[in-house]
């Protein structure tokens, strides 16, 4: 039996804003911004064709220049980069549409050629394993093996949780809607949240609470600043992407997600990249909040699991690249554009702002509406 596909137009209270449907756009790096984190008038215009999404969240913006791991990636970490992404909240809100930020530190997934010359910093001294790229060698970044990171004194690891709450504060002047804080693909929270990445002895290593500690005081921080209402959180509870791994995963995300609950924050996402135990139904439970689940829904799969519960939002990544009017699309069961992969992360229009809305398309190799999503290209190399 189908779920209604009404559930997912119904709409819903999250922080401080009220969504005008279940749809999200999930945060993808896409590398069109200027060299120096400064919003581009392409992001202006990319964002604000998404705007009938109940909720866009952007991609990964660097809290600090330590944070950086990509070409063309935006900052939030200047006046200049609120100033820049004033002109994309403005054009997301025009459209009434809300949208938050995703604060993204890389940690020691970055390279001294995007830090000055700096070593990247982690939660311990662990290399990532040089060949354990998976598909991020196609982002503009060094094409090199990942160096061995520095371990964060105690001292900057507090200044790093400050970064955060500085970042989040930006957010609010550049009009954002509230900040997520990715803490999920193996970057820097989720590498003091791993047991094969944080080695550490002082109060942030060890026990799961010691693990979880630098999460939960970035959220904490943002919290006491701009109120829980302003802040979320992603997680991939077990993903070994960017070669991350955790001797127990149930364990360590159970844990967590039961301390972020009593935060009351805007939402949790989830996502559930191929583990084998229910990600969702263990800890959907654990949370007393908005909950949004995300990787492989199509619109019946995510009417679905909304209708019976098992979430409240479903973000959509690749569906919304090729898509701008997704939510129309998915409203009105009309058929869907494929992505490009080759142009997920070239820097321009093409495969960012030139995705047609329904009836402009000249393609003869659209989806049906609930046909599990399949991109033009199935392979890339970089």
């Amino acid at each position: 039996m189908t779920a209604p596909l009404d559930v997912l137009f119904k709409p819903l209270r999250i922080g401080n804003v009220t969504l005008k449907n279940r749809l999200v756009m999930a945060p993808m790096t896409r590398n069109r911004s200027h060299l120096d984190g400064v919003p581009s008038a392409l992001n202006v215009l990319h964002y604000q064709q998404r705007a009938s999404a109940g909720l866009i969240v952007t991609e990964g913006v660097y809290p600090s220049e330590m944070g950086k791991g990509y070409l063309f990636s935006p900052g939030l970490c200047t006046d200049a980069h609120a100033a820049g992404w004033q002109q994309v909240t403005d054009a997301v809100h025009d459209k009434g549409g809300a949208i938050f930020a995703q604060i993204m530190h890389v940690g020691r997934l970055s390279d001294p050629l995007m830090l000055d010359g700096a070593q990247p910093v982690g939660a311990s001294a662990v290399q990532p394993d040089p060949t354990a790229r998976h598909y991020t060698v196609t982002c503009p970044r060094p094409k090199r093996a990942y160096p061995e990171p520095r371990a964060l004194a105690t001292a900057e690891v507090y200044a790093v949780i400050e970064d955060y709450r500085r970042s989040a504060a930006l957010a609010k002047k550049a009009g954002f809607d509230g900040v997520e804080i990715h803490a999920a693909s193996g970057y820097l929270p989720m590498q003091f949240l791993s047991t094969n990445t944080n080695l550490r002895s002082d109060e942030f290593g060890g026990s799961v609470e010691n693990r979880a500690r630098f999460l939960l005081a970035i959220v904490d921080a943002i919290a006491a600043d701009q109120g829980a209402a302003f802040v979320a959180v992603k997680l991939s509870p077990g993903w070994t992407f960017h070669n991350v791994f955790d001797d127990d995963a149930v364990g360590t995300y159970s844990y967590v997600t039961k301390e972020l609950s009593k935060r009351h924050i805007a939402y949790l996402q989830v996502g559930n990249y191929g583990m084998d135990w229910d990600v969702y139904a263990t800890l959907r439970p654990l949370f007393d909040g908005p909950f949004m689940t995300v990787a492989s829904f199509t619109r019946q799969s995510a009417a679905e699991m909304i209708a019976a519960g098992g979430t409240d939002l479903v973000g959509f990544g690749q569906a919304f690249i090729a898509n701008p009017d997704l939510a129309e699309r998915f409203r009105n069961g009309w058929e869907i554009n494929r992505p490009d992969i080759a142009t997920y992360y070239s820097q321009g229009a093409e495969g960012y702002t030139d995705y047609p809305f329904h009836g402009h398309s000249t393609r003869d190799d659209l989806l049906p509406t609930d046909a599990p999503l399949v991109p033009v290209s199935a392979d890339v190399t970089g």
